[in-house]
Parts: structure tokens; sequence; C-alpha cells
């Protein structure tokens, strides 16, 4: 079978004489297969242009990014840094509270918030790629051990002031001081002869030799529950100082303060007399813990101790 051709006829403008161009229909198929060719490589090259230029945009752009958060990674590791010198003097400073109320310290491993727990969650661990990545990664470790470290330590302070509260109104409690200034005429015992009954009977207190009307005062802090007329003991007044302890004063001539009343360590409360079974001015002092009677004279400390 012969080859279609195709002929293709010229007509110039004017009164040019035609021409007539034979040509195959193989020919046009290549012809036509070249310029489809041409077109598709002239779209593939135009594609890859813009996708290069926006690459390269998105390239540059990230380069911007990258380095503005490698800044932000180095300032923020900068201030973990200071933030875990800071903590660690804070700790070294929790340990003395910690020894001043009583306390043990804690210990090393804890205060370097080793307690446990997963440091990298999978998830994050397999996205923190690249240096970067890597880094920041490290900071938010850094970052969860120091707020452990620090919720420690506020755990930490809070158990030594509640300590310390409790030291403190305790040692408010203790009768340290001598109620009034004199000598002591009689000390605390078991039995003694009374020297106006002359018989043996207990001596709960101490007898302190004092001049008429001389002050008398709180050792300790408390509240005056009792102000009265006993037997043998005159005007006395009770105080309770609190954790079990009360003081008692007796032959006084005077009583300066009220049941109810609220009274500190130094306080005026009464007058040195001699009401009641005594044989001159005198105070009778006693301490009671827990309704026991001890020596008062084991709770007296130095001058040098104070409020």
């Amino acid at each position: 079978m012969a080859e279609r051709r195709w002929m293709l006829v010229v007509v110039p403008p004017g009164s040019g004489a035609s021409k007539v161009i034979e040509v195959s229909q193989n020919l046009v198929k290549l012809a036509l297969g070249l310029a489809l060719v041409f077109v598709l490589g002239a779209l593939l090259l135009g594609y890859g242009t813009v996708t290069r230029a926006v690459n390269v945009t998105r390239a540059a752009r990230l380069e911007r990014e990258n380095s503005f958060l490698a800044e932000e990674i180095g300032l923020l590791h900068g201030r973990v840094s200071s933030i875990s010198d800071t903590l660690k003097a804070i700790a070294e400073r929790d340990a003395r509270v910690r020894l001043l109320a009583n306390l043990e310290p804690n210990d090393p491993q804890v205060q370097q918030a080793g307690i446990g727990g997963p440091t990298r969650p999978p998830a994050l661990s397999e996205r923190a790629t690249g240096v970067l990545g890597k880094r920041a990664e490290e900071i938010r470790v850094d970052v969860n051990a120091l707020i452990r470290r620090a919720n420690l330590l506020a755990y930490s302070f809070k158990e030594a002031a509640e300590s310390l509260s409790t030291h403190s109104a305790r040692l408010s409690a203790m009768p340290s001081i001598m109620p009034t200034t004199g000598w002591l005429s009689s000390e605390f015992s078991a039995m003694r002869m009374h020297p106006i009954l002359h018989i043996e009977r207990p001596h709960e207190g101490i007898d302190v030799t004092a001049p008429m009307g001389a002050s008398i005062e709180a050792p300790a802090g408390g509240v005056v529950t009792s102000v009265r007329w006993e037997t043998g003991y005159g005007n006395t007044v009770e105080i309770d100082h609190g954790f079990g302890i009360t003081t008692r004063y007796a032959h006084t001539s005077k009583v300066l303060v009220r049941v109810g009343q609220r009274v500190a360590r130094g306080d005026r409360i009464a007058l040195v007399g001699n009401t009641g079974l005594a044989t001159g001015p005198h105070l009778h002092y006693e301490v009671h813990v827990n309704g026991k009677p001890v020596d008062p004279l084991k709770y007296v400390l130095p001058d040098a101790i104070v409020d």
C-alpha cells in the first residue's frame, strides 16, 4: 500500500506563481512529535526553574530561621546555666536552714533532681534531629530537671519553715529566765523539812529570796490561767505556756495580771511578798511539764540567750 502524502500549496501575495510542496505523512508525524517534545521540554524546564527559585527562597528563609533559632537556643542555654547556678546556691542555703530547723539534709542525689522518670519522650526524641534539634532536646531535659529541683527546694523550704515555726514556738514556751532577781534559798527536792510546819513534804519548786515588792516577770510567753488565794501559798498566779508546760508563782504581795491575759517573756506579772506560809519575802516558783513538777533550774538559760 502506497504511503499517504500531504500536499502543501503556498500562495504568495500578488501575482506570483503558487508553489506546491509535497510532504509524506511520516514526515508530518515526525514534525508534530518534535514540536510536542519541544513544548514538553520547555514546560519541564520552566517548572524546574520555578521550583528551583522557590527552593532557593525557602532554603534562604530556613537558613535565616535556623540562625535565629540557634541564637535563641544559645541564649536559653545561658539562662538555664544561670538558673542552675542559682538553684545550687539556694540548695546550699536550704541545707543550712534545714540544719537550723533540726532536720536531716536532703540526699545529694535527690538535690540533683535524680528522682527517676523518662528523660526523653520517644516521639520527641525521634523528631529531635540535626544540631538544633539535639541542642533543643538537651535544653528541654535540663529545664525538666530544673523544674524538679525547684519543686524539691520549695517543699524543703516549706518543711523547714514549719519546723522552725514549731521550734520557735516551743522555744518561746520554754521558761528560760528567772522570774525575779535574788538568791536561791531552797532548791527543788522530792522531800524536805518545811520551815514552818516542821514536817517533811515534797518541795515542787524553788524559793528565791528577794526584797518585798520586787518584780516577778514571766519566764516565757503564755496565757494566765489562774489568779487566786491558795492555802499555804498565799497569792498565786499560774500561766499556761503551751506544749504541756505550766508555771506557778506563790507568796506574791500583789498580782498584776488577770485570768485570760496573754503575757510575753519578761512581762511583769506580780510583786514579791510573803503571803501564805512564809518566813519572809520570797518567790516560790514551780514548773510543771504534762502535769508533773520538774526542777525549774533545768530550763534557765545563760543571759546571752535571748528571744
